[in-house]
């Protein structure tokens, strides 16, 4: 077979046509003496070449071959080569797994095991696999004999005998046999232990449910009792030793490997629970402690091994409370955040290649069909199989499944679990990872029946079935619910009304039965507009019931339909641009602000579609706009009018955006950096405002005097106006300054610019659909009694005179806002020294402001307010962090320049900067303030009015968790997190405001 230097050899071709990667490789193994008789078979080429890697087959066979007694390879390569079905077992083991050929390497007799071709040996069941096993007596003889019964069960697999249910039945199978001949030995080994105690092993999880993979953890659970005679202490130790004997005969690592970790943390308790425990003990913690997953963890549970009729005893008693777990008080918010997925712990650069938990893994259809079985299992028998394919089957032909929507996920599914299969047979080892070198998905791809192009043929067919997970495993829950009441496929199962209510319920809809009028209305009829509704409602009512209030999200979405419903671009909108509809869902289902200043002007909702929509506008672009809308108005009523729609609208873009923000969606995470998200809103609802002022301003001016006020006249913002940190239901503070223009009297002027405040309070608060903006000047010299107007000589006067050391405080936060913008900077310029004194502050002003605080706490706290969760006034709240911030402001901004602002975290972070505050204190009043400020803006979000407090309904305060970043059921979390976070910035304010000296 000496090939020609410089030319390939024929053989050389042969292996490159059959195949091969490496067929220099492959053709020095044929030159071995071993294969001589066969090495030109062309018998021996085809079948090679029709395994998932060739190379790694012709290995394994020249291993297995040396590992031979030389008596006997002869034996086995004429019987390889005269016996189709032993060649195809055999060499397709070979090439499909490197683990099993290192078995036969080692123990190469058990290849006769493949050999036979009986009946029994296409479907091999428990009792065939037990006397597979009947032999082994201690940990190594049984991992020999577990894996000569794995080998003719692969065999059958990667031959195609077996589909992969059947598979994954028989590995179960196994599984339960390798569980009774461990418990066995076990016994042996300690038969007075034995003798005290009744014990059974119960399977959950895939060998429960009858579809194990080739290397998975096998879960089980202990249940014993004590025999007549023997105390139930005793009894129980004893079932305890020999339970943890039979899962070290599996779990551990010995010379012949190991089989599979047997895993207990399913048990009441997990693994803070004895390991056995009695009936009884068992019943009293799922009636009194489970929780929903563990319900849903025993639809699996069957007794696998020991006493028979104790674990018919254990299933029998448990089956009940499974079918009763729906009717739980916390079923709902126990099945939304199960229903969320868990991807925190896979590293970013494995998510793309999960198969079991990644988007559109396994993990999405297995809780997809446990859920609804959970749901209307109770009511109908025929839907409790532990197996999912099984039970798949059953929801479709009991209607609760549409079918095509059923036979699509039926598809994906074996073929991402044969996927699993393969890619664990390579090396027996529990892994979800699809393999990312080119040669491994070769391999992959072959054993899956690819061949033209394994790689590219396989990276699609898994694409396309993902994409199919991840289209249908939230719309199978709604889909059907649209059947139900549209009802226009004859001849399909239908859910009844009942069984619709019952899924709607479950799911997270508190009144059912309206949201089935609602969906009733959205989807009958053989219209287009009905017809993008059915196609768009499955995946909304998801994004809906992911939400804290299912049905406002509903209801919301009807009346947006409602009153679009015959525009042309809603619907088309919410079809094809990808992210307004989930943006549309978040929106209307976060709270009642913004779907209420959506549905003032639903035509509003093409901001969701927008990619650049969820920007807020800058003052210069609002005020651009706000001003043309002025010119352009007949009065100054329908000029303001223009003006309040326009801030209606931003605000809906803000709220929005905030909301988006802090919820995130499928393509985009929540953001993460929580105080860039409250600065955004802050400035941007500031902005917004003083755009509403100036344009008001322009109009009221406009209505009386023309283009000029007799009098120079601008709009100084104060409070968390002019801290550009504004919350959704904050009134604007502000003070009004003025300067006679030349030629006009100071009476004359004065009267202008009172007319002007009065008339622009009036025209911002008039009674209309859209909000109002309250301006409060109360912050004005001599409050309340005060002039609500003065020139600025009269402030200068009355600053040089009779400020107080509160003014110059609240003066910190002076910014022009509107009118002119010269007299603004002259105000600020006057304002500057009171609030930045030169030297900083004298300690009898220090005092002073300690003491106002101090009064402030004790006199302003609502009646029955708690102080812990008093976002403004309490413990660590705003109110501390700011009052601390300014002091370090008026003492120290004449000689730092950073801390010359009006925004609070800016000067905290210039005050840290310039080492008046440690880096550690400035987090924790940082994190405090930002957390409160939230806090605010969700109770607005959420009730549609203003509020300083945690919200008392449930369902308000479970929506502000939600806002927040808490799980379903999380409220006591997030409350817990508010005090502590508080606590520790109340802590700092003790030391750096009230007790440092400054």
């Amino acid at each position: 077979m000496t090939a020609v230097p410089g030319r390939r050899s024929s053989t050389f071709t042969r292996l490159l046509r059959h195949g091969f990667t490496d067929p220099s490789a492959a053709e020095r193994l044929l030159e071995l003496d071993d294969l001589a008789s066969v090495r030109s078979d062309p018998v021996l080429f085809e079948a090679l070449g029709a395994t998932a890697d060739p190379d790694l087959a012709l290995r394994g066979l020249v291993r297995l071959v040396e590992a031979e007694e030389e008596g006997e390879r002869q034996v086995l390569l004429d019987t390889l080569i005269t016996a189709k079905p032993l060649r195809d077992r055999l060499l397709g083991v070979l090439g499909a797994s490197e683990a099993l050929g290192d078995h036969l390497a080692r123990h190469p007799r058990d290849w006769q095991a493949l050999v036979t071709y009986e009946a029994s040996d296409l479907h091999p069941g428990v009792a065939e696999f037990e006397r597979g096993l009947a032999d082994a007596v201690d940990a190594d003889s049984l991992r020999v004999a577990y894996r000569r019964c794995l080998l003719t069960l692969a065999a059958r697999d990667v031959c195609g005998t077996t589909g992969i249910a059947q598979t994954a039945a028989e590995l179960a199978d196994l599984a339960t046999a390798t569980l009774r001949a461990a418990l066995a030995i076990a016994r042996t080994a300690a038969p007075e232990d034995a003798a005290q105690c009744r014990l059974a092993v119960i399977a959950m999880g895939k060998c429960g449910g009858q579809e194990l993979n080739y290397v998975s953890d096998v879960d089980v659970i202990f249940v014993a009792e004590a025999r007549d005679g023997v105390e139930e202490h005793k009894a129980l130790q004893a079932a305890t030793r020999v339970a943890a004997h039979m899962m070290r005969l599996c779990s551990e690592t010995t010379a012949e490997g190991t089989i599979w970790e047997v895993d207990a943390n399913l048990r009441p308790e997990g693994r803070n629970g004895p390991l056995v425990r009695t009936l009884s003990s068992h019943l009293a913690y799922y009636q009194r402690w489970a929780k929903t997953w563990e319900f849903q963890a025993l639809l699996k549970a069957r007794a696998v091994a020991g006493d028979p009729e104790l674990g018919a005893d254990y299933v029998d008693a448990v089956s009940p409370l499974v079918w009763q777990a729906a009717d739980r008080e916390n079923f709902v918010p126990d099945v939304q955040q199960m229903r969320r997925r868990v991807v925190d712990n896979i590293p970013a650069d494995r998510i793309d290649r999960e198969l079991k938990l990644g988007p559109g893994g396994l993990r999405d259809v297995e809780f997809a069909v446990q859920l609804l079985q959970l749901v209307h299992g109770r009511s109908d028998a025929s839907l409790r199989s532990g197996t999912t394919l099984e039970a798949l089957r059953a929801l479709a032909e009991g209607g609760y499944v549409g079918r095509a929507d059923a036979a699509q996920l039926d598809e994906a599914y074996r073929f991402l679990r044969s996927m699993e299969h393969r890619i664990q047979l390579h090396r027996l080892r529990r892994t979800h990872l699809v393999p990312d070198g080119e040669a491994d998905l070769r391999r992959l791809g072959r054993s899956l029946g690819m061949r033209t192009d394994p790689v590219a043929e396989l990276n699609k067919a898994w694409r396309r079935h993902a994409s199919v997970v991840r289209r249908l495993h939230e719309k199978i829950f709604y889909r059907p619910l649209l059947d139900a009441v549209a009802q226009l496929a004859p001849g399909e199962s239908r859910l009844s009304a009942e069984a619709a209510a019952i899924r709607l319920e479950a799911l997270g809809y508190a009144d059912p039965a309206s949201a089935l009028r609602h969906l009733e209305a959205l989807s009958s009829g053989v219209s287009r507009k009905a017809a993008i509704q059915r196609t768009l409602l499955p995946v909304l009512l998801g994004w809906f019931a992911d939400s804290a209030d299912p049905d406002a999200g509903l209801l919301g979405f009807r009346k947006v339909s409602d009153a679009l419903g015959k525009t042309p671009w809603y619907l088309r909108l919410l079809r094809d641009e990808g992210a307004a509809a989930e943006n549309l869902a978040r929106v209307l289902s976060a709270g009642r602000l913004a779907p209420d200043l959506l549905l003032r002007a639903p035509e509003a909702v093409a901001i969701l579609g927008d990619p650049g929509g969820l920007t807020p506008r800058t003052r210069e672009h609002l005020e651009q706009e706000v001003l043309a809308a002025v010119g352009r108005a007949d009065g100054a009523e329908s000029a303001v009018a223009v003006v309040r729609g326009v801030r209606r609208r931003e605000l809906f873009r803000t709220t929005a955006a905030d909301i988006i923000g802090s919820y995130g969606t499928e393509d985009s995470p929540a953001e993460q950096d929580l105080g860039a998200l409250v600065d955004r809103v802050g400035s941007a609802v500031t902005d917004l405002n003083a755009a509403t002022i100036a344009g008001a301003l322009r109009a009221a001016v406009r209505e009386r005097w023309g283009d000029t006020l007799p009098t120079r006249f601008a709009v100084i913002g104060m409070g968390r106006f002019g801290g550009h940190e504004l919350s959704y239901g904050s009134d604007a503070d502000v003070l009004f300054v003025h300067r006679p223009r030349e030629g006009v009297s100071d009476e004359e002027a004065g009267n202008a610019a009172n007319a002007v405040v009065g008339e622009m309070r009036r025209l911002l608060q008039l009674p209309t659909a859209d909000p109002p903006l309250l301006i409060d000047a109360d912050l004005r010299p001599e409050g309340r009694t005060g002039p609500m107007v003065r020139t600025l000589k009269s402030y200068e006067a009355y600053y040089r005179r009779w400020s107080l050391v509160w003014e110059s405080q609240a003066l910190l936060r002076a910014e022009h806002m509107a009118g002119d913008a010269e007299l603004g900077a002259e105000f600020i310029e006057l304002v500057d020294p009171l609030r930045y004194p030169a030297e900083g502050l004298g300690e009898d002003a220090v005092r002073e402001i300690r003491r106002l605080k101090a009064r402030m706490e004790s006199e302003r706290m609502p009646r029955g307010a708690d102080p812990t969760l008093h976002a403004k006034l309490g413990r660590g709240g705003l109110s501390d962090v700011e009052w601390t911030v300014q002091l370090l402001q008026m003492q120290h901004g004449w000689a730092e320049p950073g801390l010359r602002t009006t925004r609070t975290r800016e000067a905290l972070a210039a005050a840290c900067a310039a080492g008046l505050i440690p880096a550690e204190d400035a987090e924790m009043l940082d994190e405090a303030w930002v957390l409160a400020t939230r806090v605010r803006n969700a109770v607005m979000l959420v009730r549609g009015r203003p509020g300083d407090t945690f919200p008392s309904d449930p369902r308000e305060l479970a929506a502000v968790g939600r806002y927040l970043g808490y799980e379903p059921g999380h409220v006591g979390d997030m409350l817990d997190d508010y005090r502590r976070i508080t606590r520790r910035a109340r802590a700092v304010v003790e030391e750096r405001f009230y007790g440092a000296v400054v």
